[in-house]
């Protein structure tokens, strides 16, 4: 029931998000297992890039995003880094029209396996602090 709920839960916030702004109508949301975070937890995290991308990224086209895996980075490392409790890496792909996005990225181009860093304390919403290669 829980999967169902996470499921609709996607499906409705990529059709909310779908009219304006970054591009996130036909994303791709792989599952990967972690024996670190719960689905809900990755979920969380996933929907947070989600929105920042559909209202921030203007001129791309999210294609897929995912959790980057249990063995992927040093949580531990980036949460301190950042003066959290936890962090979470996702990965992504991205096209970007001739608009270049926001002038920083390379018209007509694709990006993969683009990082995203969010951290979080004890009790709190997953908050963006870093992107990139």
């Amino acid at each position: 029931m829980k999967k169902i709920f996470c499921l609709l839960l996607c499906c409705l916030m990529i059709v909310c998000f779908s009219a304006c702004s970054g591009n996130i109508k036909d994303v791709k949301i792989k599952t990967v297992e972690s024996n670190i975070y719960s689905q809900e937890d990755i979920d969380d995290a996933i929907h947070t890039i989600m929105r920042e991308f559909h209202q921030d990224w203007s001129g791309c086209k999210l294609t897929e995003i995912y959790y980057a895996g249990d063995e992927y980075e040093d949580n531990q490392f980036l949460a301190e880094r950042y003066n959290a409790d936890e962090a979470i890496v996702l990965l992504s792909s991205f096209d970007v029209d001739s608009s270049g996005g926001d002038g920083s990225l390379n018209p007509n181009s694709t990006y993969d396996n683009w990082n995203w860093i969010l951290v979080r304390n004890k009790g709190e919403k997953w908050k963006h602090v870093d992107h990139g290669y």
